[in-house]
């Protein structure tokens, strides 16, 4: 889940996520499910992704989209935890992820 991989020539590439990938962090809770409801117009599942602090914002986000904004609109299809290690050197560090896959009810 992270943003960049490492080349073999040392330089940090980004990894292309698809449109309906969302990453939840410091922003408001209402933001991201806001745009996760704009995403499910077009697509019919959504990935909320977080990790460390904002994955209790990450479900909190789910719970609104699919109790509040989307009552009986919307249903959770998968929920993956895991976990990725952040730094380099010395400094590398464990930090919990979470993927979280909401979907159109049919």
């Amino acid at each position: 889940m992270s943003e960049e991989s490492q080349q073999p020539s040392g330089e940090k590439e980004k990894r292309a996520y698809p449109p309906n990938n969302i990453f939840v962090g410091k922003k408001p809770v209402m933001v991201y499910a806001l745009s996760a409801q704009l995403q499910l117009t077009q697509y019919d599942e959504v990935v909320l992704r977080a990790r460390g602090r904002a994955i209790s914002k990450a479900v909190d986000v789910e719970q609104v989209l699919v109790n509040r904004i989307g009552a009986n609109l919307y249903q959770t299809k998968s929920i993956k935890t895991g976990t990725e290690v952040l730094g380099e050197g010395d400094q590398k560090h464990p930090v919990s992820t979470i993927e979280i896959v909401v979907v159109k009810k049919k």
